[in-house]
């Protein structure tokens, strides 16, 4: 089943507008006929089936004909990630993480940070298209950015992966649960000894996510995919 993304739905109107961009879609990739059925979802579990009616590149239209309510996972993934220098490095991670099925994101500003602000404009658009790509039904939020301290006054406890030397947690050995797992994760540099120190003292524990030295990127989709595992069964 082919899925489209609309951020706001009206399941009380019949008729569905498509947008210019997916309209083209739909005619020059997809090449779909009136009477197919496609899918949209507005990323909050909702799935609206619609019968296409007319197909052009400038205005498609279709009638909905079944509504479907898909619920949320039972375990949610929250990841607090340092952006790479390289941005291209932390889009492959949203599409990845998306596709996973990841709950939350939001990137922090550390002390060895090389980037200082994202956009988050292109970044969504990027997790809509994994959304889609993935077939699920529930869009991940995406924050704005935000400092380590500012995150950390407001964060309930969770976990810290980082390189440095001490006690540590590891993060499969983690107890399946339905409460939201948070994981700082963070930049090319590593957190800092007072990062680390600061995070213990608020209740945020020191974890590991295995012997190798993992780039940012890859120790955040490690973090996601550990987790899925871990709840699979839920």
């Amino acid at each position: 089943m082919d899925l489209f993304f609309h951020k706001n739905i009206d399941t009380n109107n019949t008729t569905f507008n498509f947008s210019n961009e997916e309209s083209r879609h739909l005619l020059k990739v997809l090449r779909k006929q009136p009477g197919d059925i496609v899918s949209v979802t507005d990323g909050k579990g909702l799935e609206l089936r619609v019968k296409i009616q007319n197909v052009s590149s400038r205005k498609s239209t279709g009638i909905s004909i079944e509504t479907i309510i898909h619920n949320a996972p039972k375990h949610k993934t929250h990841i607090a990630i340092a952006p790479t220098k390289n941005l291209v490095r932390l889009e492959w991670f949203l599409e990845k993480a998306t596709e996973i099925g990841i709950h939350r994101i939001t990137p922090i500003l550390c002390q060895h940070s090389e980037r200082k602000a994202t956009k988050n404009e292109r970044l969504n658009k990027i997790i809509q298209a994994a959304l889609k790509q993935s077939q699920q039904f529930h869009l991940p939020q995406l924050d704005e950015m935000t400092s380590f301290e500012a995150f950390i006054e407001q964060q309930k406890g969770g976990y810290i992966a980082h390189c440095n030397a001490g006690e540590k947690f590891d993060l499969a050995d983690l107890e399946p649960s339905k409460d939201i797992n948070c994981i700082l994760i963070g930049p090319e540099g590593d957190f800092s000894l007072n990062e680390v120190a600061i995070a213990e003292k608020n209740n945020i524990k020191s974890i590991s996510l295995g012997n190798q030295r993992l780039r940012t990127e890859t120790a955040a989709l490690v973090a996601c995919h550990t987790l899925a595992l871990i709840h699979r069964n839920l």
